[in-house]
């Protein structure tokens, strides 16, 4: 067992290297308001949040992340460019129901982070590149994705507004998307939905059922979505190979899909300035749907830390998140690309070494 004194004196290590790279230290609340934080969170993190009640406050979270807190303190005045770093616990339930791994996890560890605000090309590659460096000695494997260019693939989809927007909105539910992209992808089954007089039941109000069933019957009337792009879709989702590889996959399938080329070149950039800085790019993996089981604010490159141990989470991860700067700041948008690192699974591997 690692003592909770060594993990935190690989943070404070992590930190100083941080601040040593130009970071200012940021020490946001440990319980935030959850009204604001718990919508910008994905599913997986609102399930795990301790929430309650408080009788001034209202509804409230235990910090189950620093990335949304810290833009919150940035979009109230920070200057920009801006680097940000941090260190402390975040809480998250690990078990659920009745099933309990043989080894659960820790539903309160600390993270160190860096965040990342600047109109600078080369930001992505600054962060990935800081954060290799720090973790080179632990021999972790590397993964990057990219939501770019899912997105775009996304909105060239030849379909209805309504449904383009259901699918942007559930690209980072992999099921629901899955099912989703299937109900368009074949005719619609016409519905009989007769006016019975009845009142309306549920949580629903009466002029959002009356919404959702001209939906249904627009529907009746769409075409499917055509197989080919079902098909690019799927061969895009799958990518998964060494950056050089996966490049030239995706450079391919552009042929097919216009729309992401743009963002494939970036891509393309991205690598040779990670390159520049000493970085084989063949050592890491790129995995098209990287980003889509992470956090939903993440809307550009993603990445992560991982070791050799299954049944642990990634050592660290992290990704851009712009949108997420446009939601806090009242659509003052400002790039920002940040990450985090779990110093107690580094003092567990250092510990068996």
């Amino acid at each position: 067992m690692v003592s909770k004194s060594a993990k935190r004196e690989i943070g404070q290590r992590l930190l100083a290297a941080f601040r040593d790279a130009g970071a200012v230290e940021i020490a946001p609340d440990i319980l935030l308001d959850a009204a604001t934080l718990l919508d910008l969170y994905g599913e997986d993190i609102r399930a795990r949040a301790y929430v309650t009640t408080d009788p001034v406050r209202g509804e409230v979270v235990l910090r189950p992340d620093f990335t949304v807190p810290v833009v919150q303190t940035h979009m109230d005045g920070g200057a920009e460019p801006a680097r940000y770093c941090y260190l402390g616990e975040v809480f998250r339930k690990q078990d659920h129901g009745d099933t309990r791994p043989a080894h659960p996890r820790d539903n309160e560890y600390l993270q160190a982070g860096f965040e990342l605000f600047a109109r600078d090309a080369e930001a992505d590659a600054e962060v990935f590149a800081l954060f290799h460096r720090l973790l080179a000695p632990y021999g972790l494997h590397a993964a990057m994705g990219d939501m770019d260019i899912l997105l775009d693939a996304i909105r060239a989809l030849p379909v209805s507004e309504a449904r383009r927007a259901a699918l942007l909105h559930h690209v980072w539910r992999p099921i629901r998307f899955a099912r989703l992209l299937a109900r368009f992808s074949a005719p619609v089954t016409p519905r009989d939905l007769p006016d019975s007089g009845a009142p309306w039941t549920g949580l629903r109000t009466g002029p959002e059922m009356e919404a959702r069933l001209a939906t249904l019957a627009a529907e009746a009337d769409l075409p499917p979505l055509p197989a080919e792009w079902t098909d690019r879709l799927t061969r895009l989702f799958a990518i998964n190979a060494p950056a050089p590889e996966a490049l030239r996959q995706l450079r391919a399938l552009a042929q097919e899909i216009p729309a992401i080329v743009e963002a494939v070149e970036r891509l393309a950039s991205r690598l040779d300035q990670i390159a520049a800085r000493g970085i084989d790019p063949a050592t890491i993996r790129f995995e098209a749907s990287h980003g889509r089981e992470s956090m939903e604010y993440y809307d550009g490159m993603s990445f992560a830390f991982t070791a050799d141990h299954p049944d642990w989470p990634p050592v660290a991860s992290g990704g851009r998140y712009d949108a997420l700067t446009a939601q806090l700041g009242a659509g003052r948008a400002i790039p920002a690309v940040g990450g985090i690192i779990r110093p107690g699974l580094l003092a567990e591997l250092e510990a068996s070494c």
